[in-house]
């Protein structure tokens, strides 16, 4: 059923007239006329009746007006939703503690008529991401990718690099310093619980444990971000690794220190992925807001020379 058809009958069936419909349409009359001659044909059913004082729909025509109409209805909302510009700009942020959550969050503050959807992809590896990217099912995401694993048609560029801290709990050797070389951490064990074998994450300190020499294990189930900070307070031998805007939260009695690394400073460079050429038009709002936002990093910093830049 052609929808030009539909609208011409709805547009007959309110106005009446079909010099009416046909002034406001652009069209002939005699151009309605045939769209409704065929309209009918089609369903094989009279639609309307032309009576003295115009047209009017049949008892058959008043039963299909309403269905016609939200026909019309879902193709107009429809239109509009993929529209340039109308639909939400869709971002994935792998976890929304993490660093480009808050930087997302940051950039919808300062504009907040800015229409986003932020999803995380938690299942996803990098390389899938990626193909989300290219897919169109997300219009950008951060992720730590290899620059040989992008995919043609997507453009990577490192926006946000994240210094490593040092998360500990009071009864750490480490506790009360101002910061912590990350040399000296070699035979300290760093617990990361919920490495998935295969992600970005798990590539990431791979490549970190054997440039500095660093313990890291995920050994054991992960219970969630909550049990984590438990037993860093819990122990004077246990440790982990957080991001400088991750936003993490725990009981004022846990007493949990957050310490700099340097000498050199590992950083997490989270790459935002997006579609080459064919870009919501927020995504370049997003990606000014955040070269003009994002901190300066140290001079002394540490990523695997793998990463996309």
């Amino acid at each position: 059923m052609d929808v030009e058809t539909l609208r011409t009958f709805v547009v007959v069936a309110e106005t009446g007239q079909f010099q009416a419909a046909a002034d406001e349409l652009w069209i002939s009359q005699q151009a309605v006329s045939k769209r409704i001659a065929t309209l009918e044909r089609n369903l094989e059913v009279t639609l309307l009746v032309r009576t003295t004082r115009g047209s009017r729909p049949t008892l058959d025509g008043q039963v299909f007006l309403p269905h016609a109409k939200n026909v019309l209805t879902a193709l107009d909302h429809a239109e509009q939703a993929v529209r340039p510009g109308s639909r939400p700009l869709r971002v994935d942020v792998l976890h929304r503690r993490i660093a480009p959550a808050q930087a997302v969050y940051r950039f919808y503050r300062s504009c907040p008529e800015m229409d986003l959807d932020v999803v995380t992809l938690s299942e996803e590896n990098a390389d899938q991401a990626a193909q989300a990217v290219l897919g169109g099912s997300v219009d950008a995401s951060f992720r730590a990718l290899p620059a040989s694993q992008v995919p043609a048609g997507v453009s990577a560029e490192r926006l946000l690099d994240v210094p490593l801290e040092l998360l500990v709990g009071p009864g750490h050797p480490m506790a009360d310093a101002a910061w912590v070389r990350s040399a000296d951490l070699a035979g300290h064990r760093i617990w990361i619980p919920g490495i998935r074998p295969g992600s970005e994450w798990d590539a990431f300190y791979r490549a970190l444990s054997g440039a500095l020499g660093l313990n890291i294990d995920a050994l054991g189930p992960h219970f969630g971000d909550e049990a984590l900070m438990d037993a860093l307070a819990d122990t004077d031998s246990l440790a982990t690794l957080v991001g400088s805007g991750d936003r993490y939260l725990w009981p004022g009695n846990h007493d949990l220190r957050r310490i700099p690394l340097r000498e050199p400073t590992p950083v997490y460079p989270h790459v935002l992925l997006s579609r080459s050429g064919d870009q919501h038009p927020r995504l370049a709002a997003l990606r000014d807001h955040l070269l003009t936002t994002r901190p300066r990093t140290p001079d002394d910093t540490w990523t695997p020379d793998w990463m996309a830049h």
